[in-house]
This record gives C-alpha cells, structure tokens and sequence, in this order.
C-alpha cells in the first residue's frame, strides 16, 4: 500500500515537473560537448579580429555584469519554469538553438582571439577576477559570443511574458542589464566585435522564429491536433 502510494506521489510529481527533463539533459549535452572544447581546442585556430577591437578600451569594472549573467539567465529561466511552461519552453527553443549552434560552428570551425591584455594595466579586485576569469576559460571557442545571444533570449522571455512585462522596474532593470553584459563581453577582452554582431543577427532570426511565428505554439496545436484524431481504444 506504501508503495503504491509512493508511486502514484512520484508519477504527480513527474507529470507535474517533467519538462524539465529537457533541460536536464540538453544541459549534460552541452557541457560535456563544451568543455571537450575547451580541453582540445587551445591552437591551430582562425584568429578572430576586427578594426574596432583595438578601439575598445579594456575595462575591468564589466567584469561584474559579466558574472552576472549567469544568475540573469538562470533566474529567468527558472521562474518561466515554474510559472509559465509555453514561455519555458519558448525561452528554451530560443537558448537551445544558438548554443548548439555555437557548439557544432566551434566543432568545425575552431576560432579564438588575441585581444587579451599580456599584463594587467591595474591592479585591484577587478582586475583580479578578469584574471581568474581567464585562469578559467580560455580565449577559443568564441564565435558567435553566448553570452550576448543568450542575453538576449532572457530579456526577450521577459518583456513577451505576460505577467513579467507588466513589471516596469523588471523591464528597465533587464534591459540595463543585458546591455551591460553585452558591453561587458568587449570590455573585459572576452570576445571579438564580431563575435557580438553575430549573435546579435542569431539572435533576431530566432526571435522570429520563437516569438513571431510561435513555433512552440503551432508545435503544440499540432500535437493536440493530432492527439484528438487518433481512435481512442476502450
């Protein structure tokens, strides 16, 4: 009787929470793909380099929107997980697609820069955690630069979210924001201008595709669609 109880508490709680199961498992996917990457790909690279790189000063004090990326994305996508599944699932179509495209353009086509400074012009907690930060992630696998596309993505689920985009401290806050890590991935020499134009262009083609056109939701309709005409076995 126990188990039977545990059993039908564990199908609510799966049917209540499985669509994180593509989440978990395009995670996996993906670091163990990134950081392969990392580890094979330190030379024998196509350097990426634009005019306007050696116009931008580096400036250590970006290194905080930087690092808080990875908070910005993942509170985004979490609350859209638990509040919201079609734009949970919109949020992850958008971020899916341009890492993997990120992944297999890195696989075939190895790219890095030269645009790190060799000495530190400063020397403070900033300047400090840029150079962990380079301790930690090596100057390849760049192109086109995740960190503005899915920058990106996460204001984008949130301004098309309806309750999120009633909030206007939300919006002005993630817009400042995500200009800021934007800004941040030049400034602190992470990636290339190009790396950022780049996936500014990903970017506005999958906002077509996920926002626009609503993929997910004729995905669904389809589903649905297809659910309802399917004989029915008593």
């Amino acid at each position: 009787m126990k188990a039977t109880r545990k059993t039908l508490q564990f199908h609510m709680l799966y049917e209540k929470y499985k669509h994180a199961v593509p989440l978990l498992v395009y995670g996996i996917i993906y670091m163990i793909w990134f950081l392969w990457l990392e580890k094979n790909i330190t030379s024998h690279y196509t350097v990426i380099h634009v005019t306007l790189d050696d116009h931008i000063p580096f400036c250590e004090w970006f290194v905080i929107p930087y690092f808080l990326w990875f908070a910005y994305v993942s509170l985004a996508v979490l609350w859209l997980f638990f509040r919201d599944k079609d734009d949970y699932y919109r949020a992850c179509v958008f971020l899916f697609t341009g890492m993997t495209v990120f992944l297999v353009i890195s696989t075939l086509f190895p790219n890095g820069h030269h645009l790190r400074p060799s000495v530190m012009p400063r020397n403070n907690i900033f300047t400090m955690l840029v150079s962990y930060l380079y301790s930690t992630d090596t100057p390849t696998n760049l192109w086109p630069s995740i960190h503005v596309y899915n920058s990106l993505g996460t204001h984008f689920a949130i301004v098309r979210n309806r309750r999120l985009s009633k909030i206007r401290w939300l919006k002005t806050g993630s817009l400042i924001l995500c200009v800021s890590i934007i800004l941040s991935t030049m400034f602190i020499k992470q990636h290339s201008v190009f790396d950022v134009v780049t996936a500014f262009i990903m970017a506005a083609a999958m906002y077509g595709i996920t926002y626009k056109y609503d993929i997910v939701t004729a995905y669904r309709t389809r589903m649905r669609a297809r659910k309802k005409a399917t004989p029915q076995v008593n």
